[in-house]
């Protein structure tokens, strides 16, 4: 189940907006037919402004339901008196209409599933993009970088029985780095991140600004690196 809230800043407009995480679950773990289901409730606010709210449900869909019944979405955007002012819906996999313009309009809609989706645990061509590696990219990296892990692409390239064998070794590797911490009364510390409180007194982990400056100067090629796998 994933935690944590999102935050995403538009200076250009001044706002700042964070909104929750939904349950999000794997649903035929063991088949080829996997799919990912999100149900729950979604609060997106601005947090320099309170003109609106919007309130998202992910609705669970029926065991013994049919296809058509799954992914739906209701919406609610409301004023600061907490009035309704525009109501929406849909399937977040086809499209999302709001009803409350004088012509019904779709408001948002995917970009269609990349071939053969279903072998790829329904990854979007985005998704799928996120692991790729350019030679002109590489160079520039930590080696801690996950898309550099090997037992990732692995599995991405269809070697499920020596990603499995590998990934047991990094997990190893992890918790003998934690054992040997642990006995120096030491904990580990992220290296390009900082724990702080938010505005609501919330624990969130924040970049410290080093990561750009270490890639610029001296290059991560040029500084001690964990041995992570």
């Amino acid at each position: 189940m994933p935690t944590g809230i999102v935050n995403v800043t538009l200076p250009r407009f001044g706002d700042h907006y964070e909104w929750n995480k939904v349950v999000t679950c794997v649903h035929n773990v063991l088949s080829q037919q996997r799919y990912l289901e999100h149900y729950g409730e979604v609060i997106i606010r601005n947090l320099n402004s309170n003109a609106c709210t919007c309130k998202i449900t992910f609705v669970k869909s029926r065991y013994w339901g049919s296809d058509t019944n799954k992914n739906e979405v209701q919406g609610i955007v409301l004023d600061q008196t907490g009035s309704v002012i525009h109501r929406f819906g849909g399937l977040w996999h086809e499209g999302i209409f709001c009803d409350t313009f004088p012509t019904p309009q779709c408001i948002w809609k995917p970009n269609p599933q990349p071939n053969d989706h279903y072998l790829y645990y329904g990854f979007s061509n985005f998704a799928l993009e996120l692991n790729e590696l350019t030679p002109g990219l590489k160079p520039l990296l930590p080696p801690t970088d996950s898309r550099l892990r090997p037992d990732q692409r692995m599995l991405e390239d269809g070697r499920v029985d020596d990603c499995d064998t590998f990934k047991e070794e990094v997990e190893d590797k992890q918790r003998e780095r934690r054992k040997q911490l642990a006995k120096k009364g030491q904990e580990h510390k992220p290296r390009f991140f900082k724990k702080a409180m938010d505005s609501s007194g919330r624990e969130v982990w924040l970049t410290n600004g080093t990561y750009w400056k270490f890639r610029e100067n001296p290059g991560f090629a040029n500084t001690n690196n964990l041995e992570l796998w």
